[in-house]
């Protein structure tokens, strides 16, 4: 047999992640400005990194427990009480994962058996399909479309829903459209788990990154504690991409099977981590807001740099993108225009279509950049615009 025939087929039938395959092409060109990958700009504030430090000074370089440090736990549920009113034993229903990617696989593998369905919005983040894939389930896309905002409709997962049904994934505030579900938004689609018996995966890394109003929590929702595994972590909000922590939260028995898992692969989260993210919980909450309030002005920023070009654009609630819409431009694949993007201005965006299918004609760009770098983008991206739809015009008029 040769090499390749040993790959088992469903990593061999795997698709490459749409953004580190097109981030292939941006290593291979200079001078490019990058808005693709969602990682802030900030560096980890210091008094984080200091905690480190002095971690590493006094010997915190060995395994932790594989649900993570206990001073750890109790500050994650502290935070959660604090910031979402959510009450979870730090004891036995908040595990400490290596960054909140790991954690949504271990939910999926967990829960999941052969052939179960999962209702995953699209766009949708990047992992969630192939992490459903890898556990044994099969994905149902439910498309969200701009003219509601983005948001997922209890209707369009109803109609999509068969006896397999097991597992709603959500993600809000969203990545890569940036939409935010209110509490009247999630409502009904509580109402939905709970009729149809299903678990909800709810994915809130974002949810520090919103800009009007607080973020409500899926597990807050009436009757939804019980049904609900919390994804969250400190990558986004507190700066903190490169150390890896996140966390799941949960009913003790459901956390437990995901550390059975946790136990055997991950082990634990590195432990200075784990110290840094101690302290970023207990004191970070300031410059959270500081970076939070940044990236509101720069979101302000491209929204209107995007429309004034001719960009139909979504203005986006959470995280830190924008999700603009080519159509009325050019009719090239979303893959085609990042390209073109690429070459001729050395901008790189991501295609919509590495979110799903549903963002054909669309693009991400990241904010989580210096306001002078997305002033510049803007311009290069304003002229590519003017330039490309003065060529539309003339082949429709020809």
């Amino acid at each position: 047999m040769k090499p390749e025939d040993f790959i088992a087929p469903t990593v061999r039938d795997l698709p490459p992640s749409g953004i580190r395959e097109f981030f292939d092409l941006v290593a291979q060109t200079k001078g490019v400005i990058s808005l693709g990958v969602g990682e802030p700009d900030f560096v980890t504030p210091w008094f984080i990194r200091e905690a480190c430090f002095f971690a590493l000074e006094q010997g915190y370089t060995v395994y932790t427990s594989n649900w993570g440090l206990p001073e750890l736990r109790r500050e994650i549920a502290a935070y959660l009480e604090r910031r979402f009113g959510l009450h979870y034993d730090p004891e036995n229903e908040i595990l400490v994962t290596v960054g909140a990617s790991e954690a949504i696989d271990l939910a999926l593998r967990a829960t999941l058996r052969p052939g179960d369905e999962v209702l995953l919005p699209e766009p949708n983040y990047v992992s969630y399909k192939p992490c459903t894939v890898l556990a044994g389930g099969k994905p149902v896309v439910v498309p969200t479309r701009v003219s509601r905002q983005f948001k997922l409709a209890a209707e369009e997962v109803e109609a999509r829903l068969t006896p397999r049904a097991r597992i709603l994934l959500l993600s809000y505030p969203n990545n890569p459209t940036g939409a935010v579900m209110r509490r009247e938004d999630l409502l009904p689609l509580a109402r939905l788990v709970e009729k149809y018996d299903l678990l909800a995966v709810s994915d809130e890394i974002y949810a520090e990154l919103t800009y009007d109003g607080r973020h409500v929590s899926f597990a807050g929702l009436p009757g939804m504690r019980s049904r609900t595994i919390l994804i969250g972590g400190l990558s986004k909000a507190f700066a903190m991409t490169g150390w890896r922590v996140g966390f799941a939260c949960g009913p003790a028995p459901l956390i437990a099977a995901m550390v059975k898992i946790h136990q055997y692969t991950m082990l634990c989260a590195p432990i200075m981590s784990q110290k840094a993210a101690t302290e970023a919980l207990r004191h970070g909450e300031g410059e959270v807001q500081r970076m939070v309030r940044e990236y509101d002005g720069r979101r302000r920023l491209v929204v209107q740099g995007l429309r004034q070009m001719g960009l139909d654009c979504f203005e986006p609630q959470g995280a830190f993108y924008a999700f603009p819409s080519f159509r009325g431009l050019v009719s090239w694949p979303a893959a085609e225009f990042c390209r073109r993007l690429l070459a001729e201005e050395r901008v790189a965006v991501v295609p919509g279509t590495a979110f799903g299918e549903s963002g054909e004609g669309h693009f991400r760009l990241s904010y989580a950049a210096a306001t002078p770098t997305l002033i510049e983008a803007l311009k290069r991206l304003a002229g590519f615009c003017a330039r490309h739809r003065e060529r539309w015009w003339q082949v429709g008029l020809g």
